[in-house]
């Protein structure tokens, strides 16, 4: 029976029990159905003592087709583990750092994806590791060189570099009145890295998740549409999500984008694409939309992931 431990998000721990729109819950449950032996817990429960990393984590089960965790906790070993699931949510904050230092010091099981990894891998600043398959973009504190990237694009959107879900993400045009009220609170007046991009109208009609899986592109996408009041999708909801299909171009070009990240340790990644454009990587707990994918292609996403994590990823340690 092969025992994994599961770094889940707080908010996740609060509210345990099964929900379709929860990635690592489906995941859980398919590993549970093949009578593994699953531990949850978070960051914040997390230990060191000397060099040696524990986490004080419950035991999870099964009862009626729905998941729960017993809440008499245990003291255990992370290196006791077969397989880490790091899938803590964002911002990644102090408390998210020094919870990849931990992992520093655990050297058995295979962690998905690698905490050190992540912790050096900015989802926004480090998309430019593939700028080939990116929009024009500036990583910068800088108000000038943030209008003077506006007057070259005339739209430009300006992201956060540690935020997810959209959060803080704002759309500039120029000529807009409050053109340096939104570059300086974006900036925190010149102190703040952000992202910069050029706009892509296409994003009217939505985005597209690309699902990457050790060195593959999953063959099921989803596209994302944006609600009436926003540009960006900032909706969790069946009426905004609809089936995607990767071009053959874009197949190719995203599976070496796969077979990078994955030597670099990124097992699992959700690629955000506008028109064939990359415009992040999602690292840290990428949402995989198993439940919309399950009912848009007619298959069953968690146990092929279930299959590469039990099998594949399991093997390469």
């Amino acid at each position: 029976m092969k025992k994994i431990l599961f770094i889940i998000d707080k908010v996740e721990l609060k509210y345990f029990e099964f929900n379709k729109l929860v990635t690592n819950f489906w995941i859980i449950k398919e590993m549970l159905e093949r009578n593994c032996e699953v531990y949850i817990s978070t960051i914040s429960k997390l230990s060191l003592r000397a060099d040696v990393a524990y986490t004080n984590c419950f035991k999870t089960f099964l009862s009626n087709g729905n998941i729960f965790y017993n809440n008499i906790s245990f003291d255990l070993k992370i290196d006791d583990f077969e397989l880490v699931m790091f899938r803590p949510d964002p911002p990644v904050d102090i408390d998210y750092i020094n919870a990849t230092y931990i992992f520093d010091f655990v050297k058995n099981p295979k962690v998905i994806n690698s905490p050190r990894i992540i912790r050096d891998f900015n989802e926004k600043l480090h998309s430019v590791y593939f700028k080939d398959y990116m929009t024009d973009n500036i990583v910068t504190a800088s108000i000038d060189d943030i209008e003077r990237f506006l007057s070259v694009h005339k739209k430009i959107v300006l992201k956060p570099l540690n935020r997810c879900f959209g959060a803080g993400v704002m759309f500039l045009y120029e000529g807009d009145p409050n053109t340096r009220t939104i570059i300086n609170t974006m900036t925190n007046s010149s102190n703040t890295l952000v992202m910069v991009q050029e706009f892509i109208p296409q994003v009217t009609s939505g985005d597209m998740r690309v699902l990457t899986l050790g060195d593959r592109v999953l063959d099921y996408a989803v596209k994302k549409l944006p609600s009436k009041d926003d540009f960006k999708f900032n909706t969790h909801s069946d009426d905004f999500i609809k089936k995607a299909e990767l071009s053959y171009d874009e197949k190719i070009k995203f599976t070496d984008v796969a077979k990078r990240l994955n030597a670099l340790g990124i097992s699992m990644a959700g690629l955000d694409v506008i028109d064939g454009k990359i415009i992040e990587i999602n690292v840290t707990s990428p949402c995989y939309f198993i439940n919309e994918v399950n009912n848009l292609f007619n298959v069953h996403l968690e146990k092929e992931i279930c299959d590469f994590l039990l099998t594949g990823a399991l093997l390469s340690v």
